[in-house]
């Protein structure tokens, strides 16, 4: 109990409990525990020491209120079959989705339990325990603070920028760093500015313009339905996975859903529910939001209960209007006592009996209060409930009546009027809802933030931050009586008495901070949930290190040096965000319709016309076959045929016209790749002829880019699984494979696209020097890089090479590499040494932003794959099945990918290149790690062309000859070639030659040994004719004779 001097101290309760399993078919989330009336009634009756008179009254007010239910309220509510929707009215238009939900008996409750969000936090803990235990546990060497990614919709001057603001300076309180981005401009920009987290302005139109790389960052918090368009940009790889947190403070699209729905505007539905689906977590400040957005809930959602937004209305109200004015614009006289019934913000079935039951403990109050001659009682009730259109004034004010109350002191107000000036001009505040809530009733601190005296039935969350006879009156629940005794006590001479007026500016200062600590500890709870820290995160201390001035107010101080704050109606502009989205979704829909129509249009017109010219073809096609079977064709053997059909698809394929990139690429000494997965990272690539994307997924490619399709080249990329573990190494191995049919420059060079993302980029200086220095041979085989170790945010402590790969590797970076080495060179198993990368000053290359000669990039990426085959051979087991590797502290899908990362430096150092560092900006060189100082140190003869040649071949023997039928990635990383293969091949055109030349001999042979028949006889051709008529013919030989 607190004093009256230090103020009420406010009780907490732990944030994460655990739910009921009792839930509806229909609404998962929904818990309603057993109505509770029959045992309250019995004791209120029975046990309670109550006259004869008071029962006798009660039973009839009982029976009054049955009646009025059935002549004044829409439907029965005694009427129990199917359990009507009409049975509960909604207390305001921004209600109306309860009309979807059963009706609610006396007594009875919803409650919302997060309980898919519970069981995966439990889940992830368990996992995370047995985890440990491993063989291999990890390290965390926190190195570097998690990084918060905080978006706004706008900095305005605004309760929710309040809240955010307390939010973001607890949790840099504890280790975060955060940054601030924003849509939109405003005056709240300098407090962000005060408390040393500057705000970045995003002006965008579309997602498109959003180019940031949300993989800096650990975690986002996105803030407002206005963030919409930045939660459209993660919805894309490589963002997809990141976790996001979306606060949702706003009303208007739950009161639009049905809207939508009943004019068919499901694209709008559906693009909602994507949205809401993308969030890792949905955050509520109160228990009634997410069952108005219910529609969307997948299990994501989760309540913090807590804001400023009612101490903020208060404020501001009282700061504009006069309480005299308002009492005559409402009404009410300078001398009238005015007591406010408010309650739960649901209007359920039971809602009547519990007012018609404060409505008679309020009886006796009248006779204190004098009459003037009209018989009009001073004494003035108002509940607020309901909606003002309703029939519930009706029956209320019937209720009144029957009671005995004097004509026009009973008035009823709906929610959706003056809800401010009704509860400003309020005397006494009286809370009639027996429902146990699951978070302090919104209607009651604000009404302590006017400074009223609240008086209110001992439920358990009213008890938790309401002191008895402290601030405020606590009467119970069973006991109907006794609030009258506490009426009566609180008012004396018709006014408030000293003791509640004392009350009442007791409890007006904590009530401007009710539950912050609860917000606090909630976010601070539930990011500690979500987030998974790599292990060079530090993991952030307890919530018990924040400041208890932090931890226990809002910063209303920091919004008070501002001038221009000009309070704007956050559902003014929530409501004018939705239009805009609604007009451009009925832009595109009248678009798409009237393609369509122009498209039927179009095949009404034109068809009998294109049904003409379509038989005219086919005509001439069937002559022009007729003609061709008419005409002597050459034929050819089936050889040919095939030779001639694949030459035939090779230039169909070939006939797409090049862009002038393309045609300038065929000429340049050097091709910079650009390696990516989504369409997240497109804004980061370049467009220039010296660039070249290369998609490692087919999916996320961009349309119209001469961009290479890795998964075409390497069909292992087509596995999610090793999409992910080899990431940039996917693309590396994909353009080794065959590398003469895709890349025919001299040079290769690799940038990332999150080197763009960091401004690490080549410039037009620094492309320009690279390009001369390899036109001019200036330093010959050399390995050329642009994004240094010793400027990584990984690396603030600048560690060495070997300790910053532990750390970025929980620890096992020098075990992992050691065992691949091993099993990699077959060295017996009590080898334990690792390369030396000396500490000599010089630094090191990261982010694969480097170059190299084209025949060096082969050799490197045939050790690459060797190395990479040793580290699948260990880690695939318990990463395939778990998601876990010692090489992370969580699940983690990219494994050791971050080993890969810095493999090139290793054997970049022991082959004996040459290693030149290059200023991005200026193109200024400078060599690191010269070739004298390594004398002594390199490992050659590991990492010469001939051993990895000779180990090359002799996997590839192994897998052309043996043909193993186990798991075995290296095969799959890029081309099996070895001498045996050229042999192979050789012999196999030897054997098809001797073949054909024994085909031709056998066939002369044949030819030679042919049995020839012998010639019967000679043909003699007679003499020609003479030629004359028959006649003279025989007369001449006649003649003769």
């Amino acid at each position: 109990m607190g004093s009256l001097e230090n103020g009420v101290p406010l009780k907490r309760a732990p944030l994460l409990r655990s739910g009921s399993s009792n839930r509806g078919d229909r609404h998962p989330f929904l818990h309603r525990p057993r109505s509770r009336f029959t045992r309250f009634f019995a004791r209120f009756l029975l046990f309670e020491k109550v006259d004869y008179l008071q029962w006798i009254c009660t039973i009839a007010v009982f029976l009054f209120v049955i009646i009025l239910f059935q002549a004044f309220l829409p439907g029965s509510v005694l009427e129990k079959s199917g359990d009507s929707v009409e049975e509960m009215e909604p207390s305001s238009g921004n209600w109306m989705f309860l009309k979807d939900m059963d009706g609610l008996d006396f007594g009875e409750g919803i409650r919302f339990e997060p309980s898919k969000l519970l069981d995966k936090f439990q889940r992830e803990a368990i996992e995370a325990n047995s985890s440990s235990v491993s063989s291999r546990p990890g390290v965390r060497s926190g190195v570097r603070k998690p990084q918060l990614a905080l978006v706004l919709a706008d900095l305005l001057v605004e309760p929710e920028q309040l809240l955010i603001v307390s939010v973001a300076l607890s949790l840099q309180e504890i280790g975060y760093e955060i940054q601030v981005y924003s849509l939109e401009d405003g005056p709240a920009h300098v407090v962000w500015r005060n408390i040393g987290l500057p705000a970045t302005i995003l002006r965008t139109i579309n997602k498109q313009e959003i180019v940031i790389d949300w993989l800096n960052y650990d975690g986002i918090l996105l803030n407002s339905l206005e963030t919409r368009d930045v939660l459209s940009c993660l919805m894309h790889e490589p963002f997809k996975s990141l976790p996001v947190l979306w606060t949702i403070h706003e009303r208007s699209l739950a009161t639009r859903l049905r809207q939508y729905v009943s004019n068919g505007q499901t694209q709008i539905v559906n693009s909602w529910k994507d949205a809401f689906n993308r969030a890792t977590v949905v955050v509520f400040p109160n228990y009634v939001l997410p069952m108005m957005y219910s529609i969307f809930d997948v299990g994501n959602y989760f309540v913090i209960p807590g804001s400023p937004a009612e101490a903020w209305e208060a404020d501001n109200f009282l700061a504009l209007y006069n309480w005299d004015d308002l009492r005559k614009s409402m009404g009410f006289g300078s001398d009238d006592f005015l007591v406010a019934l408010v309650g739960s913000q649901f209007s359920y079935s039971g809602l009547l009996m519990e007012h018609a039951l404060i409505l008679q403990a309020l009886l006796p109050l009248f006779t204190i209060f004098p009459s003037d001659n009209s018989s009009n009682s001073h004494l003035k009730v108002s509940i607020l409930s309901g909606n003002s259109a309703s029939n519930y004034s009706a029956a209320v004010e019937a209720i009144a009546l029957n009671l005995g109350y004097p004509r026009g002191s009973m008035k009823h107000v709906g929610i959706d009027g003056d809800v401010n000036s009704f509860l400003s001009t309020a005397d006494l505040v009286i809370y009639g809802s027996f429902l146990e809530e699951q978070s302090f009733p919104e209607i009651l601190i604000r009404s302590m933030c006017f400074g009223k005296t609240i008086i209110a039935p001992d439920l358990a969350i009213i008890r938790k931050y309401v002191d008895d006879r402290v601030n405020g009156y606590l009467f119970p629940k069973e006991n109907i009586g006794a609030l009258t005794q506490i009426l009566l006590q609180a008012v004396s001479k018709g006014k408030l008495s000293p003791l509640t007026r004392n009350i009442a500016s007791i409890g007006k200062g904590p009530a401007r901070n009710l539950m912050v600590s609860e917000t606090i500890e909630g976010y601070t709870s539930l990011l500690e949930n979500v987030l998974k820290f790599p292990s060079e995160v530090a993991h952030p201390r307890d919530v018990s290190a924040i400041h208890p001035q932090l931890k226990h107010e809002w910063q209303w101080h920091l919004f008070k040096e501002i001038t221009d704050a000009k309070y704007l109606n956050r559902t003014a502009r929530s409501c004018s965000f939705l239009e805009k989205v609604e007009e451009l979704w009925n832009h595109t829909h009248k678009e798409n319709s009237s393609a369509s129509t122009a498209d039927e249009a179009f095949s009404y017109r034109d068809w009998n016309e294109e049904k003409a010219i379509e038989m005219i073809n086919a005509r001439r096609r069937r002559e022009e076959e007729e003609m061709k079977d008419r005409t002597d064709q050459p034929r050819g053997t089936w050889e040919e045929v095939y030779r001639n059909a694949k030459r035939a698809d090779r230039s169909r394929n070939d006939l797409h016209e090049r862009d002038d990139r393309e045609l300038e690429r065929t000429g340049q000494p050097l091709c910079i790749y650009e390696p990516y997965f989504g369409e997240g990272t497109w804004p980061f690539l370049h467009h220039s002829s010296l660039y070249r994307g290369i998609g490692l997924s087919t999916k996320g490619r961009r349309p119209g880019a001469d961009d290479v399709d890795a998964p075409s080249r390497l069909p292992i990329l087509s596995n999610p699984y090793y999409r992910d573990v080899l990431g940039e190494y996917g693309a590396f191995f994909a353009l080794a494979n065959r590398i003469d049919r895709i890349h025919k420059n001299a040079w290769i060079g690799f940038q990332s696209w999150r080197a763009t993302a960091r401004k690490a980029s080549l410039s037009k200086i620094a492309e320009n020097a690279l390009l001369n220095a390899i036109q001019s041979q200036r330093h010959g085989d050399t390995l050329y890089f642009w994004v240094r170790m010793d400027k990584d945010p990984r690396n603030k402590l600048q560690q060495d090479f070997w300790s910053f790969c532990d750390a970025i590797n929980a620890g096992n970076c020098r075990y992992a590499v050691s065992e691949a080495l091993r099993h990699m060179y077959g060295i017996r198993p009590d080898w334990d040494s690792l390369p030396p990368m000396p500490v000599d000053g010089d630094t090191w290359s990261v982010m694969h932003s480097w170059v190299l000669p084209t025949r060096s990039f082969v050799e490197f990426a045939m050790f690459s794959r060797m190395f990479v085959d040793a580290l699948d051979t260990e880690m695939y087991n318990e990463h395939h099945q778990s998601g876990r590797c010692y090489l992370s502290l969580s699940k983690d899908r990219h494994c050791y990918s971050r080993v890969l990362e810095l493999l090139v430096n290793v054997w970049a150092y022991h082959s004996a290149r040459r290693m030149v560092y290059m200023n991005p900006e200026t193109g200024a060189m400078q060599e690191q790690h010269k070739l004298k100082s390594r004398r002594g140190h390199m490992w050659v003869r590991w990492f010469s062309y001939t051993t990895l040649k000779s180990m090359d071949e002799d996997l590839a023997e192994e897998a052309d000859s043996d043909h193993p039928t186990q798991r075995w990635l290296w095969p799959s990383t890029g081309e099996v070639f070895w001498q045996g293969v050229y042999e192979r091949e050789r012999n196999l055109r030897h054997r098809e030659k001797e073949k054909r030349k024994q085909q031709s001999r056998d066939k002369m042979h044949r030819m030679r040994m042919r049995v020839r028949q012998k010639v019967i006889g000679k043909y003699v051709k007679p003499p020609p004719e003479e030629t004359g008529y028959g006649n003279s013919t025989t007369i001449s030989s006649t003649a003769q004779q």
